[in-house]
Parts: C-alpha cells; sequence; structure tokens
C-alpha cells in the first residue's frame, strides 16, 4: 500500500489521478504487446491521511509539497517532521515530493531542501527517504514516481 500525504492543495488528487493514467496505459501495452499478465499484488494509494489510520512497517509513505506555495512551506516542514516521527513509520520507504516545479513563482530545490533542513532529516531519520521534483501537471517527473514505488513496494502486502 501507498499513503498519499501532504497539505491541502498540494496537487495529491491530481497527481493520483495522473499515475493511474500511467499505470493504464503502461498495463495495457503490456497486455496488448506482450500478452503478459497483471502483477497480484495491486498498488492502492490512499489520497489523504484520515484519524485512526494504521500504517504497516512495510508500506510507502509519499509525502507531497507545493512549491509554489511559500506561506505553506513552513506547515508541510512541520507536517513532514510529524509523519516520519511517528514510530510505526520507522522501516517504512519515504518519498518526498516537491511538486509543481513547473510554475514559474516555485522556490529552487537547494532553498527548499534547506528550508525543510532536508540533508540533516535524510541523515538521521530511521527511514529511507528519497526526494523526487515533479509536476503532476506537466506529468515531469511521473515516470521516476512509479519506478520509486516498484522498487521500494513491499512484497509482502
Amino acid at each position: 500500500m501507498c499513503l498519499l500525504l501532504g497539505a491541502t492543495g498540494v496537487g495529491k488528487t491530481l497527481l493520483l489521478k495522473r499515475l493511474q493514467n500511467i499505470l493504464h496505459q503502461l498495463f495495457t501495452l503490456t497486455l496488448d504487446r506482450m500478452h503478459a499478465v497483471l502483477p497480484e499484488r495491486v498498488l492502492n494509494v490512499v489520497s489523504h491521511l484520515q484519524s485512526g489510520t494504521v500504517w504497516a512497517a512495510g508500506d510507502i509513505k509519499t509525502f507531497v509539497v507545493d512549491c509554489a506555495n511559500i506561506v505553506q512551506i513552513s506547515s508541510s516542514c512541520v507536517q513532514l517532521l510529524s509523519v516520519l516521527s511517528a514510530e510505526p513509520l520507522h522501516s517504512a520507504a519515504v518519498l518526498i515530493l516537491f511538486n509543481k516545479r513547473d510554475l514559474p513563482c516555485t522556490m529552487s530545490l537547494v532553498e527548499l531542501k534547506s528550508l525543510f533542513r532536508m540533508d540533516e532529516i535524510i541523515r538521521t531519520a530511521p527511514q529511507s527517504i528519497t526526494t523526487l521534483e515533479i509536476s503532476a501537471r506537466s506529468g515531469q517527473g511521473l515516470q521516476d514516481v512509479l519506478s520509486w514505488m516498484f522498487s521500494n513496494h513491499s512484497h509482502d502486502t
């Protein structure tokens, strides 16, 4: 299972729809051209966190940050630290997505990582953390997201 987290308006719903479209095209091409069968496990993506959610230790956690909303950056950082500090998540793979990179008013990746203190977070967190720049609107980086998800998806879920 892959849990998709982030503040309101960061692009989780559009990201989910774009990834579903890519997966549909990939599986259609695979079935049509290679006559392959779909994998037994289905990648479930939950678009929002509800209270009382139980996280399995091997699940993938994806945290989305809106790079164009400078006002929301600090609250996204606090939310990310809360997610990373949750004990059930200590063995989970975590993907941090810096979304809306196609907009002209975004902060640079260097600035964002500095504000988040990303180097320190990656160095001290018990999780395996990866960061990617994406645009859910234009599709930039979405193939990398899917590749990361498939390579980090737990085989026992």
